[in-house]
């Protein structure tokens, strides 16, 4: 794998002092080689011309968070990393790569996940560029290897959970931490051999596909109402219980087991019943 070389190159603003200067000799050297009628001296100021005009393409830019990628007919030989107007050989090629921090939304993806129930699921990623060299030569285009490595760890992540957790089990609704910080992970792993530095990914998106939707929602809706009569039902119990205890421990009234069955009945019915208990009064007796 090709690393990044942090080369140094020379002051833009110190060549741009010193090929003025050059030119200006260049230009006396000429005249005198005029004036002396020698065409060895017209032809070397001809070529220190050509030279100093070549040299002109030594000049180049780095902003901020930015990095030139300096190759020599075709061989890497370094990064330039310090931002200003820079010089360096004229026969370099020049890539600019930038190093800024960079948002990736991927559009919403349908797939099925543990469970084979079908769901969109979309992420968004945070990345940025740590290393130019592996960005430009370990990948063809690495904007486009971020999105579809992205799309692909957001895949397999989604295959590998459940959409909602069964007992203690991690789920993508339900633990979503504990999934941003494994769907970093694994766009990271993807992502390292082009230089690449994932800093958040994050679900950003996260719903059953439309043609079950419904139907999972009437299950959600069926569990939370069993599980809020289960919680009723384990309440009224432990009154019912507690009633009982409190009027044999006070010696309030001394009940058959008959006569506790309906007691029982009556209160779970007060306590379970979804409307106000409507009271009927017994003239008679339990037996009667």
């Amino acid at each position: 794998m090709i690393k990044e070389i942090q080369r140094k190159c020379a002051s833009g603003y110190l060549a741009l002092v010193i090929l003025p200067v050059l030119f200006i000799f260049d230009g006396w050297f000429f005249y005198e080689a005029i004036q002396a009628q020698s065409l060895f001296m017209v032809i070397s100021a001809a070529l220190i011309l050509i030279v100093l005009l070549v040299c002109c393409a030594g000049f180049f830019m780095v902003h901020p968070n930015q990095a030139r990628v300096l190759t020599l007919f075709g061989t890497y030989v370094g990064s330039a990393r310090d931002t200003g107007l820079r010089w360096a050989n004229p026969f370099y090629a020049k890539k600019a790569v930038s190093l800024r921090v960079r948002n990736f939304d991927c559009d919403p993806l349908k797939v099925n996940d543990s469970s084979g129930n079908p769901i969109e699921i979309a992420a968004v990623v945070v990345w940025k560029v740590v290393d130019s060299a592996e960005a430009v030569f370990e990948v063809d285009d690495y904007i486009s290897f971020v999105e579809i490595q992205s799309e692909a760890a957001l895949r397999n992540l989604a295959t590998s959970y459940p959409y909602e957790a069964q007992d203690d089990e991690i789920a993508l609704r339900s633990n979503p931490q504990q999934i941003a910080d494994e769907l970093k992970t694994e766009v990271q792993d993807r992502l390292e051999k082009a230089g690449v530095l994932v800093i958040e990914a994050r679900i950003s998106h996260l719903a059953y596909a439309p043609e079950i939707a419904s139907a999972m929602l009437k299950r959600q809706q069926a569990q939370a109402v069993v599980a809020a009569r289960r919680q009723i039902v384990d309440g009224a119990v432990g009154m019912v219980k507690m009633a009982l205890t409190e009027l044999k421990e006070q010696d309030v009234i001394e009940l058959d087991d008959e006569r506790k069955a309906a007691m029982v009945s009556n209160l779970l019915v007060v306590l379970c019943g979804e409307e106000n208990a409507q009271p009927v009064l017994n003239t008679g007796t339990l037996y009667s």
